[in-house]
C-alpha cells in the first residue's frame, strides 16, 4: 500500500491523532459531512494540521476496510457508545498501512492519543489491537479478499449499483474512488491565457500540464495550498476539477443571452461562465443555501466578477423569479455525488441506499420547475456529479418523454456525456443538453 503522508514524530502526532479521531467520530456518529465536522471541531493551531486532514480523509476513504480489520482483531465488540475509541483504532490501523511512520512510533502515538480522548483505561486495548495487526497482517490480507465490502472499501449496496450500471468499468471506478484526488486549476480568461499561467507556474517551480479539453484547465503535478499558487489572491486562477469546467462548453453561450445557474453555490461554474463570456447580458446565480451564497459572493469579489446572486429555491420560482425568461439554464442538480468520492470519501460512510429515491424526486421537480423559465429555442444543461444511470440517463429519458417541448439539440455532435471517475484524471460527471421547441 502506498504512503499518503510525510513522516511525523510521535510527539507531534499525538494531538493530531486525537483530533482526527474526534472529527471522524463526528462524521460516523452524527452524519456530518467531513468538511462540516472540520468546521465544528475546536481545532487548535497545530503544527501538524496537515496530518489531521490526511488522517481524516484517509480513514474515511478506507473506512470499510479498517472497520473489518478492527472487528477481526478485537476479542469482543466495542460498546456502541465507544465511537471515538473505534475511530482511534481505525486511525491506528490506517497509519500502520499508509503512513511512512515506523510501526513502534505509530503504535506509541496512537496509544498516547487515548489519553487525550479521555480513554486512559482503553490504552491497553488500543495497544493490543495494533500489535495484533502487526503480527497478523498477512493472514488478514488473505482473508479480506473474501469480503468485497472490506477489500474494496465501499458499502455493498454501492458496489452493487456501480457494477449494475457499469459492468465493464466498475472495478476501475472503485479503484479511482479509493485513490487521492488530483488538483485541477481553472485559469481566469479575463486575467490571462493558460499558456501564460503555465509559464508562471514553471517560474515558481510548480510542475503542471494542460488538458486537451477546456482551454482553462491545468493539472498540477501534485496538490498544494491554494494560497501558494501564483496570482491566486489576485484572481488569476481558481481550483476546479476539469470535468466541472466542461459545463461552459455544453451551454454553447451566445452574445446577449440571459443565463441562469440554478443550484449555483459555491459558484465555480458561475464564475467560469463570467470569466469565459463577457458578452452575455446577465448571469443569475441561484441557491437556497445562504452560507454557500456568501462564499460565492466572496469568490466573485476575489475574481473581480459581477453576477446577480439570488437566494431562493429553484423548485419554487414564484418566490424569486422576475418573470424574464432565460436563454440558457444550467441545472447542476443535487445528486448522490458518487462521482466525486475520491474528493469526499465521507460519502461512502454517509450515503444510504434509501437516499436515492428522494434525490430522484427532487431532480424531477427541478427539471419541471426550471423548464418553464426557459425561452423557446433556449437550452437547459442538466449536470450531476454522479455515475448512477437512474439519476442521469434515465432522468433525461423520462423528461424527454414527459415534456412535449423538450428535445435533444440538433446542432451538436453529442448532446450528453458521462465521465467516469479517473477518466483523463477527472471526477465523475454527467451532462445532458435539452433544447426547447420554438
Amino acid at each position: 500500500m502506498f504512503a499518503e503522508q510525510r513522516p511525523n514524530t510521535p510527539a507531534q502526532g499525538v494531538s493530531a491523532r486525537s483530533l482526527a479521531a474526534q472529527i471522524t467520530a463526528n462524521v460516523v456518529r452524527n452524519g456530518l459531512s467531513l468538511e462540516v465536522a472540520f468546521q465544528e471541531s475546536a481545532q487548535p493551531a497545530l503544527r501538524d494540521a496537515s496530518l489531521v486532514r490526511a488522517l481524516c480523509y484517509g480513514v474515511l476513504r478506507w473506512h470499510h476496510l479498517l472497520q473489518w480489520q478492527a472487528d477481526e482483531l478485537l476479542t469482543r465488540p466495542l460498546k456502541r457508545s465507544d465511537v471515538e475509541l473505534a475511530a482511534l483504532i481505525r486511525i491506528g490501523l490506517y497509519q500502520l498501512q499508509w503512513l511512512r511512520v515506523p510501526d513502534h512510533a505509530a503504535v506509541s502515538a496512537t496509544v498516547s492519543a487515548a489519553d487525550s480522548l479521555g480513554k486512559t483505561n482503553a490504552k491497553g486495548l488500543v495497544n493490543a489491537v495494533l500489535r495484533r495487526f502487526i503480527r497478523d497482517r498477512e493472514r488478514l490480507a488473505q482473508q479480506i479478499i473474501k469480503v468485497p465490502e472490506a477489500a474494496m472499501s465501499h458499502p455493498s449496496w454501492m458496489l452493487a449499483k456501480v457494477k449494475e450500471d457499469w459492468p465493464e468499468e466498475w472495478l476501475d471506478i472503485i479503484n479511482a474512488n479509493n485513490g487521492p484526488p488530483p488538483m485541477w486549476l481553472r485559469v481566469n480568461a479575463r486575467r490571462g491565457t493558460r499558456e501564460r499561467y503555465l509559464a508562471s507556474l514553471g517560474a515558481a517551480g510548480v510542475t503542471a500540464q494542460p488538458l486537451s479539453g477546456p482551454s482553462s484547465a491545468i493539472l498540477l503535478g501534485k496538490p498544494q495550498a491554494m494560497s501558494t499558487l501564483p496570482g491566486f489572491t489576485d484572481g488569476e486562477v481558481s481550483v476546479q476539477d476539469a470535468a466541472a469546467q466542461l459545463a461552459v462548453g455544453f451551454l454553447a453561450l451566445e452574445p446577449g443571452q440571459r443565463v441562469l445557474d440554478a443550484c449555483a453555490a459555491p459558484g465555480g461554474k458561475s464564475a467560469h461562465i463570467l470569466e469565459s463570456r463577457t458578452d452575455i447580458s446577465e448571469l443569475v446565480a441561484l441557491d437556497r443555501d445562504s452560507d454557500r451564497l456568501a462564499v460565492m459572493s466572496a469568490e466573485f469579489e476575489r475574481l473581480k466578477l459581477e453576477g446577480t446572486v439570488v437566494h431562493g429555491d429553484a423548485t419554487h420560482p414564484a418566490e424569486w423569479w422576475d418573470g424574464q425568461l432565460f436563454d440558457r439554464i444550467l441545472l447542476d442538480a443535487p445528486c448522490s455525488a458518487l462521482g466525486v468520492i475520491r474528493r469526499h470519501p465521507d460519502i461512502k460512510v454517509l450515503r444510504r441506499p434509501g437516499d436515492i429515491a428522494q434525490v430522484l424526486i427532487n431532480q424531477r421537480a427541478l427539471l419541471k420547475a426550471l423548464w418553464k423559465l426557459l425561452t423557446p429555442g433556449g437550452r437547459l444543461v442538466y449536470s450531476t456529479c454522479t455515475i448512477l444511470k437512474e439519476e442521469n440517463q434515465h432522468q433525461i429519458q423520462w423528461f424527454l418523454e414527459e415534456t412535449p417541448t423538450a428535445r435533444p439539440p440538433t446542432s451538436q455532435a453529442w448532446s450528453s456525456r458521462q465521465i467516469l471517475p479517473g477518466e483523463v484524471n477527472m471526477d465523475g460527471f454527467y451532462y445532458a443538453c435539452i433544447e426547447k421547441a420554438r
